[in-house]
């Protein structure tokens, strides 16, 4: 009997851990999805002034289930966690940083590992990566970068004041009349 409730228990956080973990991972894959779908667009506009048919939405589903996954993994890792004592700022940016290069690591083994698999050697498939040159792999690695701080901003200030007050503070109706009351009128604003 005693077995019994703690096997209960066990089998109640592990589904408790699974739930929040799923919660977690459909945040980024949602945040990315938008992120590449948009970009995506993006570049399908850019493509069709030159008169080039492109239409690759599915891709940004895809590449955002998989680089969900890759963030995931390294939150589970700590990356982006092992500097104490800075600003709250600095640790988003730095965090941006580093799972920007995550992601680009991952393009460029994601690329490879295609370009292998197809029994092409490497003078063909890496001059498709990233556009085909350093510049573009930079460039798209500047736009994740800058996606990737209001997400950071967003999670760490949650970690910071608690889930239960960002979403009083996102979903409250006339929180923001409430606390403009109670601030100081800033001229700059």
């Amino acid at each position: 009997m005693v077995e019994s409730v703690g096997s209960g228990r066990g089998e109640s956080n592990l589904k408790r851990k699974a739930l929040h973990e799923l919660r977690r991972f459909m945040a980024m894959f949602l945040y990315l999805w938008v992120l590449f779908g948009v970009f995506e667009v993006y570049r399908s506009m850019i493509l069709a002034e030159s008169h080039v048919n492109y239409q690759a939405q599915g891709f940004a589903a895809i590449n955002a289930l998989m680089l969900a996954k890759v963030m995931l993994l390294g939150e589970e890792l700590h990356l982006g966690r092992q500097i104490k004592g800075r600003s709250l700022l600095f640790l988003v940016l730095y965090q941006s940083l580093i799972f920007t290069i995550l992601f680009i690591c991952f393009h460029l083994a994601e690329k490879g590992l295609v370009g292998v698999l197809h029994g092409k050697p490497m003078s063909e498939w890496y001059p498709e990566m990233g556009g085909g040159s350093l510049k573009a792999i930079l460039s798209a690695g500047a736009v994740i970068f800058v996606a990737l701080i209001p997400f950071f901003a967003f999670k760490d200030i949650t970690r910071v004041i608690g889930v239960q007050a960002m979403r009083t503070i996102i979903f409250s109706r006339g929180l923001i009349d409430e606390a403009s009351s109670l601030a100081e009128p800033s001229p700059d604003y």
